[in-house]
C-alpha cells in the first residue's frame, strides 16, 4: 500500500496532464480545472499519508516503479527515495501547488488558453515531483529538465507578446548553461562510482579524492546557480515575471527555483568533502543575497520587486548551505514557500483589482478598497522582513545565528545587511501600493474591487502558514523540524561543535529583530512621514540611483560582451551558409543540369555516329569479301598455295626446335 501511494503522487497530475492535453478541447473549462486542481489535491493527500508513515517509522524507503535501464555497469530504475528531506519537499510542492492551482481558477478565468494553462501546470507538478522524489541522478535530471521546459512554456504563456517570448527564451537558454555543468557532474559521478543511485554514491563517497569531490560539487553548483537564479546566472528570473502571476508564485518563488538548494542539500555528503566547494556556495549565496537586495530598493514593478526579493532569499539559502547549516537552508526554503507564494498571489490580486496595472507609482490608497488583499500582503511582508514571531523570523535568524556562532562573522554581516535591506524594500513596496493617496488613473480607480473568494481563500491559508510555519523550528536548531531532518541533513561528523548559550541565542534573536525594525522604520519615515525625502535622497546620488534602477547594467553588459558577439558570429555563419555552402550547392546543381544536357546531346550523337560507323564497316567488309569471290580458278589456286606454304614453313620451324 505504501509503495502504491508513493507512485500515485506523480501519477495523478500526470493523468490530468494527459487528459487535459489530449482531450481538453472536448469539455468545458470547469472540467479542465477540476482535473488540474483535483489531481494535485489527491497528490497532496497521498504525500501527507506517506509523510505520516515516515514520521512514525523513521526509516527511509526506496520504491521502484519501473526497471528502466540495465546493461553492462549501468543499472537505473525509475525509483523514488522517500526520506525526511523528500517528505518535506513533497509537502511543499503539492501543498503550496494545490493552493496556487485553486487561486488560478479565479485569476485565469476567461483566458482563451485556460485549459492549456492547467495542462502546463500539471506537467510542471509531475516534473517537480520527479525531481524531489527520484532516488538517482538520472531521475533527478529528468525532473530538472522537465521543470525547465515548463518554465519556458509558462513564462511564454502569452506567446503573442514579444516580451514574453523573449523572456521565455532567455530563461531556457540561461538554464542550459547550468544544465551543462549538472550533466558533466552526472558523468563524473558514474565514472567514479559506476552507479547513479544516491544511497550507493553517498555510501562510497569517502573513496573520492578531494580534487574529484571538488570537481563534482562545483559542476553541481553550476547547475544549481542556473536553476536557482544566483549570480551570475540570475538575470532570467526577473524577466520571467512576463508569465501569469500564479506562474510566478508556483515556479519562480515557491518550488522550481528552490531546486538548486534541494540538490546541494541532497548532495551535502559530497560537499562536506570539499571545503573549496562549500566556500564557493557561501560566496555565491552571500553575494547574491546582497546584490539582489540592493536592486530591489528602487524597482517600481510590483512583481519585479518580489522577483529580486526571491533571488536575494535564495541567496540566503545558499549561504546557509555554504556555512554547513543544511537544515536551516531547508527550513528557510519551506517558510519562504509560504510567504513568497502569499506575496506573489497577493500581488496578483492587486494587479487584478488594478485592471492589469503593475507600476506601484500608479497605485496607493488600496488598503480600504481591497482589505483582504491588503491584510494578507502585510502578513507576507512582516514574514519576509523577519518580524518576530512570524515564519521568516525563525528561519532567517537561524541562518544568521549559525554563521555567527561558527565564527563566520563576515557572512553574518552580509546576512544582517541583507535583512535590513529586505525589510526596507518590502515595506516600501507595501506603503507605495496600499497607503497614501491614490495615484491610479481615473478609469482604473473606478473599477478597483476585491478578488473573488476562490482567490482570497488560498491567500488566507498561506497567511496563516506565514504566521505559524516557523514554530516547527522552535527552539532554534533543536526544534521538531531539525530532529526530523537530522538523519539526512547533518554535516559529516555532526558538524562543528559550537554550542550557543541561552544568552547568546536571545541576544542574536533580539539583534535580528532590531535590524528588521530599523529597515521597517526607515521605510515608514521615507514613504509615510516624509514622502518627499526619498526623492531628495535619490536626487543627491543620481548615479547610484540610476545604476540600481537599471540593475547595475548587467543585462546590457551581457548583451555587449556575449549576446551581440554571438549574434555577429551567427550572422557571419549565416552569410557563409547562404553564400558559400548554398553557392556550392547551387553550382553543383547548375553543373548537373549542364552535364545532363551535354550527356543527352552526346548520347544522341554517339548513337547516330555508331549507326553510321557500323554502316560504313559493313560496306567495307562486303567490298573486301567480294574481292575473294572473283570466280576465277587461278585466283583460288594462288590463295591455297600461299596458305599451304605458310603451314609448311611453320612445320619445319617446329621440327628444327625439337
Amino acid at each position: 500500500m505504501f509503495d502504491l501511494l508513493v507512485i500515485l503522487i506523480p501519477v495523478f497530475p500526470l493523468a490530468a496532464f494527459l487528459l487535459n492535453g489530449l482531450l481538453g478541447n472536448r469539455y468545458s473549462h470547469v472540467g479542465a480545472y477540476r482535473l488540474g486542481c483535483g489531481s494535485v489535491g489527491l497528490s497532496f493527500l497521498c504525500a501527507i499519508i506517506v509523510f505520516i508513515r515516515i514520521l512514525r517509522t523513521g526509516v527511509a524507503r526506496e520504491v521502484t516503479a519501473y526497471h528502466w535501464i540495465f546493461g553492462g555497469d549501468l543499472t537505473i530504475n525509475l525509483a523514488f527515495l522517500i526520506d525526511p528531506l523528500t517528505c518535506i519537499m513533497m509537502l511543499v510542492v503539492t501543498g503550496v501547488g494545490f493552493l496556487i492551482h485553486l487561486y488560478s481558477i479565479g485569476y485565469m478565468h476567461g483566458e482563451e488558453g485556460f485549459t492549456r494553462f492547467f495542462t502546463y501546470m500539471n506537467l510542471f507538478m509531475v516534473s517537480m515531483l520527479l525531481l524531489v522524489m527520484g532516488n538517482n541522478y538520472l531521475v533527478l535530471f529528468i525532473g530538472w529538465e522537465g521543470v525547465g521546459l515548463c518554465s519556458y512554456l509558462l513564462i511564454g504563456y502569452y506567446y503573442d507578446r514579444v516580451s514574453a517570448a523573449k523572456a521565455a527564451t532567455k530563461a531556457f537558454v540561461v538554464n542550459r548553461i547550468g544544465d551543462a555543468g549538472f550533466l558533466l557532474a552526472i558523468f563524473l559521478v558514474f565514472v567514479n562510482f559506476k552507479t547513479l543511485d544516491y544511497t550507493q554514491v553517498f555510501a562510497q563517497a569517502g573513496q573520492l579524492s578531494t580534487g574529484m569531490a571538488t570537481a563534482i560539487t562545483l559542476c553541481l553548483l553550476l547547475g544549481a546557480v542556473g536553476k536557482s537564479a544566483q549570480v551570475p546566472l540570475y538575470t532570467w528570473l526577473p524577466d520571467a515575471m512576463e508569465g501569469p502571476t500564479p506562474v510566478s508564485a508556483l515556479i519562480h518563488a515557491a518550488t522550481m527555483v528552490t531546486a538548486g538548494v534541494y540538490m546541494v542539500v541532497r548532495n551535502h555528503v559530497l560537499y562536506d568533502l570539499s571545503p573549496v566547494a562549500l566556500n564557493a556556495v557561501a560566496w555565491v549565496g552571500g553575494v547574491t543575497a546582497l546584490f539582489a537586495a540592493t536592486i530591489g530598493l528602487v524597482q517600481t514593478d510590483i512583481k519585479r520587486v518580489l522577483a529580486y526579493s526571491t533571488v536575494s532569499q535564495l541567496g540566503y539559502m545558499f549561504l546557509a548551505c555554504g556555512v554547513g547549516a543544511y537544515t536551516a537552508a531547508i527550513f528557510h526554503l519551506t517558510t519562504h514557500a509560504y510567504f513568497k507564494a502569499l506575496l506573489f498571489l497577493s500581488a496578483g490580486s492587486v494587479i487584478h483589482a488594478m485592471s492589469g496595472e503593475q507600476d506601484i507609482r500608479k497605485m496607493g490608497g488600496l488598503s480600504d478598497r481591497i482589505p483582504w488583499t491588503h491584510a494578507t500582503f502585510l502578513v507576507g511582508t512582516l514574514a519576509i522582513a523577519g518580524i518576530f514571531p512570524l515564519a521568516g523570523f525563525w528561519s532567517k535568524d537561524e541562518i544568521m545565528a549559525h554563521a555567527f556562532v561558527h565564527g563566520r562573522y563576515g557572512w553574518y554581516a552580509v546576512a544582517a545587511v541583507g535583512a535590513f535591506l529586505t525589510a526596507f524594500y518590502m515595506f516600501r513596496l507595501t506603503y507605495l501600493t496600499f497607503y497614501g493617496e491614490s495615484r491610479a488613473e481615473h478609469q482604473v480607480a473606478e473599477h478597483i474591487h476585491e478578488s473573488p473568494a476562490i482567490m482570497i481563500g488560498p491567500l488566507v491559508i498561506l497567511a496563516a502558514l506565514s504566521v505559524l510555519g516557523g514554530f516547527p523550528g522552535v527552539p532554534p536548531e533543536a526544534g521538531w523540524f531539525h530532529h526530523f531532518l537530522g538523519p539526512v541533513a547533518t554535516p559529516a561528523g555532526g558538524g562543528d561543535q559550537h554550542e550557543a548559550g541561552l544568552g547568546l541565542v536571545v541576544m542574536l534573536m533580539g539583534l535580528a529583530t532590531v535590524i528588521a525594525l530599523l529597515g521597517w522604520g526607515l521605510a515608514h519615515y521615507l514613504y509615510i512621514l516624509r514622502t518627499e525625502t526619498a526623492a531628495e535622497w535619490a536626487g543627491r546620488v543620481p548615479g547610484v540611483y540610476k545604476t540600481l534602477f537599471n540593475k547595475y547594467y548587467v543585462d546590457e553588459l551581457y548583451d555587449l560582451a556575449i549576446v551581440e558577439p554571438v549574434k555577429r558570429v551567427g550572422l557571419l555563419w549565416d552569410w557563409f551558409d547562404r553564400t558559400v555552402i548554398d553557392g556550392v550547392v547551387r553550382s553543383v546543381g547548375r553543373m548537373t543540369e549542364l552535364g545532363s544536357a551535354f550527356s543527352t546531346a552526346c548520347e544522341k550523337y554517339v548513337i547516330y555516329g555508331s549507326i553510321n560507323i557500323l554502316g560504313y564497316g559493313n560496306h567495307l567488309a562486303a567490298w573486301s569479301w567480294r574481292k575473294l569471290q572473283s570466280g576465277k580458278v587461278h585466283h583460288y589456286a594462288a590463295i591455297l598455295r600461299a596458305c599451304g606454304g605458310q603451314a609448311a614453313s611453320r612445320a619445319r620451324a617446329s621440327r628444327t626446335q625439337d
